[in-house]
């Protein structure tokens, strides 16, 4: 959805209630409708991902952003999955390289095994998509500790507490 008219129109169908912004449950059911099935603690990761004014809820604008990741995604994973529907991990690693991700091969291994959620090396486009949510908040909430820019933090354990609350998923 690429087109501001389409994304608005949708936008304010999921908008039941017309407050203008739309709640976790809203964007989980509506998602459901385009066949993404996400837990709802995927879902607040993604509105966490670009809630800019930190109300928990999402704005038309946070929304644009979020879409504009989420077909990213979708298009990174279509140009690897060659029509069968799913990535190997060789692929899924490919992929979120192509996002800009870098991970070592014990963190990719780690992560990949924890989205592939029937354990057979085949992820799906829901499950890349809530990989990469993850990895992005990872990075974000790194970036944030990060501020010498050096890709190295040390954390203190009420630290270490908020950033493994903070990327639950």
């Amino acid at each position: 959805m690429e087109n501001a008219a389409v994304l608005k129109e949708w936008y304010e169908r999921v908008d039941s209630n017309r407050s203008g912004n739309i709640t976790a449950v809203q964007l989980q059911r509506a998602l459901a409708v385009g066949n993404l099935e996400f837990s709802l603690s995927i879902v607040q990761q993604m509105i966490r991902m670009y809630d800019f004014d930190g109300n928990g809820t999402m704005s038309f604008e946070e929304f644009v952003a979020l879409n504009k990741f989420l077909l990213k995604v979708q298009n990174v994973f279509t140009l690897l999955e060659r029509g069968r529907g799913y990535l190997s991990p060789d692929e899924v690693y490919e992929g979120l390289a192509n996002l800009g991700f870098s991970l070592d091969s014990p963190a990719f291994l780690t992560v990949c095994e924890s989205f592939d959620k029937n354990k057979m090396g085949m992820v799906r486009l829901d499950e890349f998509i809530s990989l990469c949510i993850f990895v992005q908040s990872a990075r974000n909430l790194f970036n944030s500790f990060d501020t010498t820019k050096q890709g190295r933090i040390t954390l203190d354990f009420n630290q270490f507490v908020y950033c493994t609350a903070n990327c639950r998923i």
